[in-house]
């Protein structure tokens, strides 16, 4: 049976347990099955167990296809697991925790657990630095004061403006990809250092008239071109309409599909849809996740790292 396109489709292929090992067989190991643990490749396949065993004697000589990837440890069969990564990676606007319960017939804590291990996936971790024209520009999430009573109000410290949330900077290089970090705070010295860390060198950077990116041309030599929001939202090729149109629909996603996003794990939620809005276009759904499906390995979340009872990585995303 040819791999999957549609959804319908990757419900029936996914639906047979050996389709779901060699697809994932295909995607982590493409020059033949190697050892996790001595890189040896000539495991034998146990057939009726569906792992392999290492001919060399050594601990956890046998292992499975979910060893060194976010399916680790988990009893959840391949099937339900990687249609929660197809809808994740190709519903616009994200997939709640409770619809994964109705659709995949997990628990809703089990389902949240599952999506958070496939946004850690969804990790870009490119350290290539955006290029030509690049819009900058920073945004604040969290729950709006007016819809809260009092008592939860007060309880989570949330005052008038931008009491209570978080600060976002946004970077993306129109035609291109956008990058994303949670930054403590709006001043001059953090907003000039992700621009730093993220835009190359002599690149055209477009801002609003925040007074933090003044002089962003003389401290990093970048060509600053700036939009006054009072004024005009466009003048020619000077605007930020393509960030604000991402916030747009990142906002559009936590507060439809996610209604509640705690600031602890907010950076997930922007690693998940940087990963969906930078693979937009030349992509199909099955495309997209076959990428995502790639990218499992070598990524680990405990429900411990996950409720902060270890600290797994700083709150930015790239």
């Amino acid at each position: 049976m040819n791999e999957p396109k549609t959804l319908q489709e990757a419900i029936v292929y996914f639906a047979d347990a050996d389709n779901c090992l060699a697809y994932l067989v295909a995607r982590r190991w493409p020059n033949g099955v190697e050892c996790p643990t001595c890189g040896r490749t000539d495991a034998r396949f146990l057939a009726n167990q569906r792992k392999w065993q290492c001919k060399s004697v050594h601990h956890h000589r046998q292992f499975t296809i979910k060893v060194g990837t976010i399916f680790e440890d988990s009893p959840i069969g391949l099937d339900k697991w990687l249609m929660t990564v197809w809808m994740l990676v190709n519903c616009k606007n994200g997939v709640s925790s409770y619809e994964i319960e109705r659709d995949v017939h997990v628990t809703q804590k089990t389902a949240w657990f599952m999506l958070h291990r496939v946004r850690l996936a969804l990790q870009n971790g490119s350290f290539d630095k955006l290029k030509n024209d690049v819009e900058a520009d920073e945004t604040y999430i969290g729950g709006a004061a007016r819809f809260m009573h009092k008592n939860r109000k007060e309880a989570k410290g949330i005052g008038p403006g931008t009491v209570g949330k978080v600060a976002v900077m946004g970077l993306l290089e129109r035609h291109g990809k956008v990058r994303l970090k949670v930054v403590e705070n709006i001043k001059r010295h953090s907003l000039h250092a992700e621009i730093k860390e993220g835009v190359e060198i002599g690149a055209e950077v477009f801002t609003d008239a925040l007074r933090s990116y003044d002089t962003l041309d003389v401290d990093a030599n970048y060509v600053h071109r700036v939009i006054d929001h009072a004024e005009e939202y466009v003048r020619g090729h000077i605007h930020t309409n393509g960030m604000e149109n991402f916030w747009s629909l990142l906002k559009r996603g936590l507060k439809g599909t996610y209604i509640s996003v705690e600031p602890f794990h907010l950076f997930r939620y922007l690693d998940e849809q940087a990963f969906r809005y930078n693979n937009r276009q030349g992509m199909n759904d099955s495309e997209r996740f076959s990428l995502a499906v790639s990218q499992i390995v070598g990524k680990r979340l405990t429900y411990k790292q996950l409720t902060g009872k270890i600290q797994d990585r700083e709150t930015s995303v790239n």
